[in-house]
Order: structure tokens, then C-alpha cells, then sequence
């Protein structure tokens, strides 16, 4: 059985989110603040955890630090605060999603199901080559020039997309729906950060991603 761990100090959310969870069969871990939801994680080395921003102690930006310190495992984050930089810090420290509260919580189900969707069996095309960058679907392994690249899940999902369309502009909102798997609400920033962690990780190959002012991105080797 699948375990999710729930952190947020509101009993109500935590419950909330326990009852439409469980009913798709996911077996769940509380935990209402940093500190026991750190021991948790570690003990019960959850498939993903869904993670309030302001807890007490340990607040959800460093929790998630430290997480991904030790772990790939998708954090989907959850804040009241809907101001950009919020999102952003989040998804730079490694979160792969976010809602911001209130939220409906047959959409955190249908995000989670979105996120194990992403880490389901490799299609048959399990060797994507564009130019000197070469990913591997069945290993999720990337190399370019020659040397091997450590990419988190959702920049491996992105890139992924665009190798398997080279030279083709993809607008944010499709990159969006191919890689994250739904409708992301418009919130297309999220794509450009995701594309400047690539742009780094990808510096000194020869392929590279080319910003379509106005439309999106495409892979050009």
C-alpha cells in the first residue's frame, strides 16, 4: 500500500485530507509540526508528502530543505499565502507542486494520482537522444557532453517532453499538461523555473533550451 505523509498544524486539514485520501487507498502518517514530521519521514520513508508551509518549530521551507536532502520522494505544498515568491521558493528548494488554501480536496487527490502518474513504468521509447544529451526513460538517467547530469523528478519530466519534441515550441500551459499531468491553473511560472534549473544543469552542452518569447520553449541542438 501506498503511504502518504500529511504535515500541517490544523487538525481539520489533516483529517480532511486523510478522508478523500484513503478512500483512493493511500495508507496515511500525520504528523502536525516539523520536528515529528522529520522523525516520520524517516521512519516510515513515505512515497510523497503533503506539506503546509507554516508550521510550527521547523517551518515548511526548511523541512522541505531537508528532505530533499535525503530523498526524491514528490512534495506537493501547501500554503495560504498565494504570492508568487512563495511558489517560487518552494519549487527552487524542490517541492514539485503546490495548492494554495482554501482548496478542494478532490484536486489534491487528483495531484497526487498526477505525481505517481509521472513516476509510472517508461513508455516503449526508452532512449531519447537530441544533439550531445542523451535520457534514458527506463533509468531516468540524462547525460550531456558526456557527463552525467542529476536531475530532480518534475526537471526530468519537463525535459523529457521537450526531447521528445525537438525543435517543436511548446507553449508553458501544454508543457504544463504533458509534464505535470493536468491543468496547472494558469500558473505557468512554474515552468520557467523548472527550465532555468535545466538551463544550468545542461550549461557547456550543445543542446539547449530556447525561449519563444510570448509562446514557450523548444529543444535546439
Amino acid at each position: 500500500m501506498t503511504t502518504l505523509l500529511l504535515v500541517d498544524d490544523e487538525k481539520n486539514i489533516i483529517e480532511l485530507e486523510r478522508m478523500y485520501l484513503e478512500k483512493e487507498g493511500y495508507q496515511i502518517q500525520v504528523a502536525y509540526d516539523g520536528k515529528t514530521a522529520l522523525e516520520k519521514f524517516r521512519a516510515t520513508k513515505p512515497a510523497a508528502i503533503i506539506l503546509d508551509l507554516m508550521l510550527p518549530g521547523i517551518d515548511g521551507w526548511e523541512l522541505c530543505r531537508r528532505i530533499r536532502q535525503e530523498s526524491d520522494a514528490p512534495i506537493i505544498m501547501l500554503t495560504a499565502r498565494d504570492q508568487d515568491i512563495d511558489k517560487i521558493v518552494g519549487l527552487e528548494l524542490g517541492a514539485d507542486d503546490y495548492l494554495t488554501k482554501p482548496f478542494n480536496p478532490r484536486e489534491l487527490v487528483a495531484r497526487v494520482k498526477a505525481i505517481f502518474r509521472r513516476v509510472a513504468p517508461a513508455p516503449k521509447t526508452q532512449r531519447v537522444i537530441v544533439g550531445d544529451v542523451t535520457l534514458d526513460q527506463a533509468r531516468r538517467e540524462v547525460t550531456a557532453a558526456g557527463k552525467s547530469v542529476e536531475l530532480r523528478t518534475k526537471e526530468f519530466d519537463l525535459l523529457a517532453v521537450l526531447m521528445q519534441n525537438p525543435g517543436i515550441v511548446l507553449t508553458r500551459e501544454r508543457l504544463l499538461e504533458i509534464a505535470w499531468g493536468y491543468d496547472f491553473a494558469g500558473e505557468t511560472r512554474t515552468v520557467d523555473v523548472h527550465v532555468a534549473h535545466l538551463r544550468k544543469k545542461l550549461a557547456g552542452a550543445k543542446t539547449q533550451i530556447e525561449t519563444i518569447s510570448g509562446v514557450g520553449y523548444k529543444l535546439v541542438a
